[in-house]
């Protein structure tokens, strides 16, 4: 069966699935807007009781890591994630997800070898990308303020 270009384009249009753009949006924003807020209120709620923000935001971002990773071991973070999509990897919990998940997945090939050895499958370009990136910042912030 020959097809010209056209034909192809036609065909290929009849078969691709109605796009959910604007639900997926909807879901993303609204999940990560929930997930932001949560660590909003451990911020205002620590910071009611006199601490000062900069520990309770540290506290905060903790808490979401925590909860992402108890989330994930309970297998309940892959389910929140199908209906949020973008709204479950951009915060923090996102990256939290990434380093407990190969985990748990490698965790029957042993200590050392799996869970050691395989945690960082999808986290450590990240974790390398951050470290270098601070350290050639910080090199170049020392070399600018002696010029």
């Amino acid at each position: 069966m020959k097809m010209t270009n056209q034909e192809y384009e036609k065909f290929a249009e009849g078969h691709i699935p109605p796009s959910a753009i604007w639900r997926n949006m909807g879901m993303a924003f609204l999940i990560g807007g929930a997930i932001c807020m949560i660590g909003q209120a451990v911020i205002n709620y620590l910071g009611s009781m006199g601490m000062p923000t900069e520990e309770s935001a540290t506290i905060a971002s903790i808490t979401l890591v925590f909860l992402s990773a108890l989330f994930t071991g309970l297998d309940l973070y892959d389910n929140l994630a199908k209906h949020a999509g973008a709204g479950t990897i951009v915060p923090i919990t996102g990256f939290a997800n990434a380093v407990v998940a190969p985990a748990i997945e490698f965790k029957s090939e042993g200590y050392i070898l799996g869970l050691g050895a395989k945690m960082f499958i999808i986290a450590g370009p990240v974790i390398v990308y951050g470290t270098m990136t601070a350290v050639a910042a910080g090199i170049i912030y020392y070399i600018l303020k002696f010029i």
